[in-house]
Order: structure tokens, then sequence, then C-alpha cells
């Protein structure tokens, strides 16, 4: 290859193959890691991550992060991985309806009793949520059809 070549070639972005284990776990720890960050940034920005439903006051903490961000993915992706023994092709159609249902669910944080910051916090951890689906389950996918 040429100098004149390598300047023009675009550089590539390709996601490593893994196991089903590894991209579940992997994608748990990603969402869970950057949602811990996002909830952190928003407490800075004097989110109070309260919600006073039926006059209760109920509060979004750590552990709620940690639980909302790794029960969806870990539900979602097994489930997908297991369907992927059967039929591979199931895994595109989990990215699409695993990123639509993330980005959809912003609604529900939209209409609670959040100030702006915790809401602002707690739609931007759903949209965190997506990239991580979208490349858990290529990752997956790319691990299966290396084999």
């Amino acid at each position: 290859m040429s100098i004149a070549q390598s300047a023009t070639a675009a550089p590539s972005f390709r996601i490593p193959a893994v196991n089903r284990p590894a991209a579940i776990a992997g994608s748990i720890a990603v969402a869970v890691a950057a949602n811990l960050v996002v909830w952190l940034l928003g407490l800075a920005a004097g989110g109070s991550f309260e919600v006073t439903k039926a006059g209760q006051v109920t509060e979004v903490g750590a552990g709620t992060v940690i639980l909302s961000s790794a029960l969806p993915l870990f539900v979602g992706l097994t489930v997908a991985a297991l369907l992927s023994y059967k039929w591979v092709g199931v895994l595109r159609v989990a990215q699409i309806a695993g990123a639509v249902l993330a980005v959809a669910t912003i609604g529900l944080t939209v209409a609670a009793d959040f100030d702006t910051a915790t809401t602002v916090s707690l739609s931007v951890m759903h949209l965190v949520l997506a990239p991580v689906i979208v490349g858990g389950l290529a990752a997956l996918r790319n691990g299966l059809l290396e084999r």
C-alpha cells in the first residue's frame, strides 16, 4: 500500500467477538458503571432523585440505579442469548427492540414528579442503555458467526 492510499483509507471500528456470558456480563458492567457516573453527575448538578407519589417520598439511590440498570439488561440479553441457540437472527431483532424500549421508557421518567436535574439524569441513563444493548448483542453475534 502506498502512502497516498494509507492517508485516504478510512479507519474502521470493529466490535470484538465474545461468548454469551461475556456479552451479558460485560454489557451489564458497562451500563451499571456508566449510569452510576450519570447519577453522581446528577447529584452534583443538584438533583434530589426524590419523587412523591401518593404522599410517599421515594428516593432513587445508588442501589436503585444498579438494579434498574442491571435487571432489564440481564433479562433481555439472557432471553436473546438463549433464543440465539435456535435463531441467530434474533440478535438483530433484539438490538432494535432493546434500543427502542430503552429510549421509549424515558416517557415514564418525564411523567414522574422529579426535579429537572433528576429528570435529565434519569433520561440520560435510559439513553446510555441503548448503545450498550446494541454493542453487547453485536459482540455476541460476532462471536457466534465467527465459529
